[in-house]
């Protein structure tokens, strides 16, 4: 473990609520334990600790993350996702076999989606050399969470998402019966909706799409008459 970490260990110790604990691991389907920490207190904590301990050093990140992944409680696993966030602005294309790696380990929706949609679009948007390199590894992987990873590195692209990559990877796992990659075609399919409803709308009419994922990338359209 990192010698970093231990003063966010004892901090989280002190406030671990097990009243908590009990609801939060339930919500998470009981596959993770955890402390009993809220997020907005989760949060407080980690920004005391930083204001005591500061940010680690760019190159201690990977040591810092796969110390964070290898603590029992998911409260350490959400706080990497937080650390990732403030140091956003340091994170290289070195740095992308660390998020496969956090991916591929404790993988839930959670953590996976931020990685995806956060970290890892924010890296394929600045460096495109990247998206042939893993993307297209990720998309026919046998792991499902890669495959999710993916669909949803484009989640915030906007105006700037590559239509016919996306749509591509949509339709390698168009028949699949796996919900979370169900629940990410419909997700990716509505946010795109909301930049171009026409194209979105003629896809799922051309396409044989699941009930779940026709659903979810159909809802924004519906409310808006398109």
């Amino acid at each position: 473990m990192s010698n970093y970490l231990e003063p966010l260990i004892r901090l989280f110790d002190e406030n671990q609520n097990p009243d908590l604990a009990g609801p939060m691991e339930r919500y998470m389907r009981d596959q993770f334990a955890f402390l009993g920490i809220k997020s907005p207190k989760r949060r407080a904590l980690f920004n005391q600790f930083l204001s005591e301990n500061g940010l680690p050093a760019p190159e201690r990140l990977s040591e810092v993350m796969d110390a964070l992944w290898d603590l029992p409680e998911r409260e350490y696993q959400l706080t990497g996702l937080d650390l990732l966030e403030k140091l956003r602005r340091t994170l290289g294309a070195e740095h992308v076999p660390l998020l496969e790696r956090l991916v591929l380990t404790k993988s839930w929706w959670d953590t996976v989606d931020a990685i995806a949609s956060n970290s890892v679009g924010l890296l394929f948007r600045k460096y495109t050399e990247l998206i042939d390199a893993y993307a297209e590894k990720w998309i026919i992987d046998e792991n499902m969470w890669l495959n999710r990873s993916a669909l949803l590195f484009q989640l915030k692209y906007k105006q700037d998402t590559d239509e016919s990559r996306l749509f591509r990877y949509i339709l390698l796992h168009a028949d699949s019966d796996e919900f979370f990659l169900q629940k990410a075609i419909g997700w990716v399919l509505r946010e795109y909706s909301k930049t171009a409803p026409e194209a979105v709308h003629r896809f799922i009419s051309e396409h044989e799409l699941k009930p779940l994922s026709r659903r979810e990338g159909m809802k924004w359209l519906r409310r808006t008459k398109i």
